[in-house]
């Protein structure tokens, strides 16, 4: 749900009686994943589960659960034999849980991801009718609690030992980043979901030029924390570059070995300008950040790899360069080619080959995990 908590806090603090209804398990072709939420808020949606294909069911589920207090699951799929039901055209099957959203321990958790901090919630799904749609842990570090505290879990059934496994996994996938269903064998079966989020993803600009303009336009809308590096105040103002969170006037090489940087750091190197260009570089593709990329031609790019040699880079961090950068789409705009950036940035977090969907096989949403056990 934390995909939607700025709506969702918002719908809180006009106090609109709110349900919400979210994935917790997806099987074969699906267009949204474990953890999406829709809500309903005084009559009004907010998000969505699937696309389409089965909100209006969602809705339902959501008055009924408003009406009764009780919280409820439901089961979505497209049938030959019954093409006309509510379910999903694409083919997958989804499972979603509804309840209302009054929980204070929830709350907090979307406080701090609508504030960028990380955030962690584990909700029975599946299990007891009395725990359904109950929070048994909030917050990474904080053990377990939320709705229901341990005494409340050993009278569900639940005993010491699933007790400390619930604990320790739950605890892991919290530090992990990781969301999906955890299933725990115990007196009574129980299955959480885990949903996490973890600080955004950072993304530093190099160069305070009109691509970076439109491309800390285009990123920020899929979650990135934008920030512009350039070590030329006349350039480098706010004023230029509104998307972005922050516009820094340093050397980018200095900014960037200050940073935390971890798999999820995107750099965009666009400045045109060996003396800000190599040094970063450098800095970048010996750091574990995910996807770096130079813009230029491709003249370019083979004088930015000989100088990035002369400068001591290793051959194995040179192949880790993406340049010229972005994907072959005939961009030519500075908003296109954000577009053909972006476009390979995900194509290369997510292992993809970027290829158009219909020159290839096979499911075009990415496959789920099990269940874990």
């Amino acid at each position: 749900m934390f995909e939607i908590a700025d709506r969702l806090l918002a719908a809180l603090d006009t106090g609109a009686d709110t349900a919400i209804a979210t994935v917790t398990r997806v099987l074969g072709s699906a267009p949204r994943t474990v953890g999406t939420s829709m809500a309903l808020a005084d009559g009004r949606v907010l998000g969505s589960i699937s696309g389409g294909c089965v909100e209006g069911a969602a809705v339902e589920a959501c008055e009924r659960v408003l009406g009764s207090g009780r919280a409820e699951t439901s089961r979505f799929g497209f049938s030959d034999d019954d093409a006309f039901a509510v379910g999903l055209s694409c083919g997958g099957e989804l499972d979603i849980v509804v309840s209302r959203l009054d929980s204070p321990a929830v709350r907090a958790e979307l406080e701090a991801a609508s504030a960028g901090r990380p955030a962690g919630l584990a909700t029975v799904v599946g299990g007891p009718a009395a725990l359904l749609g109950a929070t048994v842990a909030a917050g990474e570090g904080r053990g377990l609690g939320g709705d229901l505290d341990e005494a409340a879990l050993r009278d569900a059934g639940v005993d010491d030992v699933s007790l400390d496994r619930i604990r320790a996994e739950v605890e892991a996938w919290f530090a992990a980043g990781r969301t999906g269903e955890l299933i725990v064998e115990c007196e009574s079966r129980l299955s959480l979901l885990v949903e996490t989020q973890r600080p955004a993803p950072l993304l530093v600009l190099v160069g305070a030029v009109e691509f970076a303009s439109a491309l800390a336009a285009a990123a920020r809308p899929l979650g990135y924390r934008v920030v512009v590096c350039d070590a030329r105040p006349a350039f480098a103002t706010s004023a230029r570059f509104p998307a972005a969170h922050e516009v820094v006037v340093e050397w980018p090489h200095l900014y960037l070995a200050a940073c935390d940087i971890d798999e999820r750091t995107v750099v965009c190197v666009l400045s045109h300008d060996d003396r800000f260009d190599i040094p970063v570089l450098r800095e970048a593709l010996e750091s574990s950040a995910g996807y770096v990329g130079a813009m230029g031609s491709r003249r370019t790019h083979e004088r930015r790899v000989a100088a990035l040699r002369e400068a001591g880079a290793t051959a194995e961090a040179i192949e880790r360069l993406h340049s010229p950068i972005g994907l072959d789409l005939g961009a030519s705009t500075p908003e296109e080619t954000a577009i053909s950036i972006l476009a390979e940035v995900l194509a290369t977090r997510t292992g993809t080959t970027g290829r158009s969907l219909r020159e290839i096989d096979g499911p075009i949403h990415s496959r789920r995990e099990e269940p874990a056990r």
